[in-house]
């Protein structure tokens, strides 16, 4: 079921029950705009739980139609395949060893050996939530943040993976790092990762990580 919200004069904020059911709303959406059965919506920006549409040029029609879907967690990615050169010889890679009880080596197969899906983007400009990692892999957040992670850490914090695009504080835990430029404002688009895309993580040993392949 999808629960409709107004979001200003010209935008809707759908609300469904998880993230498998965003990511199914969002490719629906995105079809259905496409054939035009939408009429005139100019963003469709998917989040943990919720999709937004801003810049809709009939609000009613489209609540009424969107209303009416039933949608469904069962979702087949079909997004380009975005490979991400990994140095994994992050602070906390020992200690998220620890918690999935195998070697540090083991915990890079665990963690690259998955094919993961940029659910939605937020935090900061290129970050994308990619979800994959299962239930047993999940990591808490750090109980103390650190005040700056280095530009381009690969990290895990609860269901999520995500790739810090620039210096930041966070607390999630820092598995490894990447050379990519994950938000370029003169690239179209300027995120790599953008919501609907595959992602694996690729282990490079350290000094000199070759281009990222987007299939």
């Amino acid at each position: 079921m999808v629960t409709v919200r107004v979001a200003g004069e010209s935008g809707l904020l759908l609300e469904v029950a998880d993230a498998g059911a965003v990511a199914a709303l969002y490719r629906r959406l995105l079809a259905e705009r496409e054939r035009g059965a939408l009429g005139e919506v100019a963003e469709i920006v998917p989040a943990a739980r919720t999709v937004l549409l801003d810049g809709v040029a009939d609000p009613r029609a489209v609540a009424r139609e969107v209303g009416s879907w039933t949608v469904t967690g069962a979702v087949v990615p079909d997004g380009p395949l975005v490979e991400v050169p990994t140095v994994y010889d992050g602070a906390d890679l020992a200690e998220a060893a620890g918690y999935w009880g195998v070697s540090e080596a083991g915990a890079v197969e665990l963690h690259s050996g998955i094919e993961y899906r940029v659910a939605f983007c937020g935090f900061l400009p290129g970050f994308g939530y990619l979800t994959g990692l299962p239930a047993h892999l999940h990591l808490p957040r750090r109980a103390t943040p650190r005040a700056e992670v280095p530009t381009g850490s690969v990290a895990v914090a609860g269901p999520y993976t995500g790739v810090y695009p620039r210096s930041s504080p966070g607390g999630w835990q820092l598995l490894g790092r990447t050379e990519l430029r994950l938000w370029d404002p003169a690239r179209e688009p300027a995120a790599l990762l953008v919501p609907g895309a595959r992602v694996r993580f690729v282990p490079v040993p350290g000094g000199g990580v070759p281009c990222a392949g987007v299939r």
